[in-house]
């Protein structure tokens, strides 16, 4: 069955439909107040940033997740799934009308503080979505639904970060414009508690009754909770392979992100709101390269197998970046923008898919919590690794040459695993 087809029948579900809405409505207004803080940080029209001062920011309002993360998915497979999502919309609700005072006083510390609240506590939320979604389609349509959930996610993420740009345009450059995006952001976050209203109490589990006795008792040591959970993925070589991959893209997805920014802000544009702008334009170019990925992924994975697709993927990208990356102009880069969305949301969708197929359910949210700590703390790591290699310019040739090569030998190692898994199956015929 095409994408189209297979959407059709996921989107007849009335479970998965409501929490599907619940998770557009959330990253719409997740995108909402990116846009705000991204003003705030990155696009002071005072000042141009820098390599260092973006891996930074980045260090300080994502690697908190790295703390958070254990603690969510031990309670995520003991809480209500709905209650989390309920609650965390909430509060992130609070907390944004926090920011936004905040940044009209023109308090930095605090107003970091309070972001990396909302930003922690949105951990809670995803985390939910993605343990909760087993329960509202069928176990054959899971990589349809990742396809469809996280990529429409990430699109109503990048509609709302358009919206806060044009409410940042109609405010101004000063606190005021910042104020009015996080407060619009605040209103969204409501929005979505009232949408995770629609579904019962437990209808996303966990089901604690039918858990053994050993995996009730690692539900009371948070510490021990996330150690099962990662030996959960150790046995199963499939999440394994597929979380250690996707760790190591994220790496080379920080690095590109940090030499937008820095290009964004210093060399294409002046900064302010012409660089927010033009990252904006990018970052929409990126969102439709997720959306696309997301659709040729279950067809593409249906034809020619993960592993392969996965390979694939990854030297797409390196020769994206040797095309439309290693340039560095502004025609061109945000070419390689919309390669390397498409890239990582196929490699995210079928990296969901393979772990969530090969994690047992009473594991699954301290897998995906592992998940997230990897999926964050490799990005910053990213930005930090190449904060003292790259200019403030942004323009930096070696680095952008070192990602390609880092990505092909990726692409070498998939397309091995694809001729094994492929020798191993011809070998068991036979026999």
């Amino acid at each position: 069955m095409s994408f189209f087809g297979d959407l059709r029948v996921v989107l007849q579900g009335s479970r998965f439909r409501r929490l599907f809405g619940t998770r557009l409505v959330s990253q719409f207004s997740d995108g909402i107040y990116q846009a705000g803080l991204a003003g705030f940080v990155f696009f002071n029209p005072e000042q141009h940033t820098g390599a260092g001062e973006v891996a930074a920011a980045f260090a300080v309002l994502l690697l908190p997740f790295s703390l958070v993360a254990p603690f969510a998915g031990v309670l995520i497979d003991r809480w209500p799934r709905r209650q989390v999502l309920l609650l965390s919309s909430l509060v992130k609700a609070l907390l944004a009308v926090v920011t936004a005072i905040l940044v009209a006083g023109d308090e930095g510390p605090a107003f970091f503080v309070a972001a990396l609240l909302v930003l922690s506590i949105n951990r809670f939320f995803l985390s939910g979505l993605s343990a909760g979604l087993p329960y509202v389609v069928p176990r054959d349509k899971l990589m349809m639904a990742n396809a469809v959930t996280p990529t429409c996610g990430t699109v109503a993420s990048s509609l709302g970060t358009g919206l806060g740009l044009a409410i940042g345009m109609i405010g101004g450059e000063q606190a005021l414009g910042t104020g009015m995006i996080l407060f619009v952001a605040a209103l969204g976050f409501a929005g979505a508690a009232l949408v995770s209203l629609t579904l019962r109490y437990r209808e996303l589990g966990p089901h604690l009754e039918e858990e053994t006795e050993e995996v009730r008792a690692a539900l009371r040591n948070v510490v021990l909770g996330m150690a099962s959970g990662i030996r959960h993925v150790r046995d199963r070589a499939p999440a394994r392979d597929a979380l250690l991959t996707i760790g190591g893209h994220r790496v080379l997805f920080g690095i590109s992100t940090l030499i937008t920014l820095l290009l964004y802000n210093n060399t294409f544009t002046d900064g302010g709101i012409a660089g927010m702008a033009g990252f904006s334009m990018a970052a929409g170019l990126l969102a439709l390269g997720f959306f696309l990925g997301a659709v040729a992924t279950p067809w593409a994975t249906e034809r020619i197998g993960d592993d392969l697709w996965i390979a694939s993927l990854l030297a797409s990208a390196a020769v994206a970046l040797l095309a439309f990356g290693l340039p560095f102009s502004a025609t061109l880069f945000p070419v390689a923008a919309f390669v390397l969305g498409f890239v990582s949301q196929g490699v995210k969708v079928t990296v969901d898919t393979l772990v969530q197929r090969h994690v047992d359910d009473a594991f699954r949210g301290r897998v995906f919590s592992v998940y997230d700590v990897l999926f964050n703390a490799t990005f910053v790591l990213g930005a930090a690794l190449t904060a003292g290699l790259v200019p403030q310019s942004g323009v930096s040739a070696p680095v952008i040459s070192a990602m390609v090569v880092v990505f092909l030998l990726m692409s070498s190692a998939w397309f091995a695993r694809s001729r094994h898994v492929d020798s191993s199956m011809s070998d068991q015929r036979i026999t």
